[in-house]
């Protein structure tokens, strides 16, 4: 069910407000790029893959080691294609707690610097 003109203009004028208020969740949209560009390289990666497993039932068939070589390479191409679309994200660092008593001796006998 598609939205009317003016839920559609509602929606929109909330999402800049919230955008304006919350610069965090600003940054993190920002930073999350568009997506059709990153679909795209998935996409692309995958049918490089796919051809490349074809290639590589090919060569298997007319048996030259020379152009399975090259099948896997356009497949691992395809892998790394398809992949540097990903992004881990950033992982919180963690927080020096008190430790205990063992975790204190360890590091005090092994960090003398």
């Amino acid at each position: 069910m598609a939205l009317s003109e003016h839920e559609q203009r509602l929606l929109e004028e909330m999402e800049r407000n919230l955008l304006k208020e919350d610069a965090s969740l600003a940054q993190k949209s920002k930073q999350v790029g568009s997506t059709s560009s990153n679909a795209g390289k998935l996409v692309a990666g995958v049918l490089t893959m796919i051809a490349g497993i074809g290639l590589l039932i090919f060569a298997v068939t007319i048996q030259v080691a020379f152009f399975g070589v090259v099948a896997f390479a356009v497949m691992v191409m395809g892998l790394v294609v398809a992949s540097s679309n990903f992004k881990l994200p950033d992982l919180p660092k963690p927080q020096r707690s008190g430790g205990s008593f063992f975790e204190d001796r360890w590091n005090d006998r092994f960090n003398r610097d």
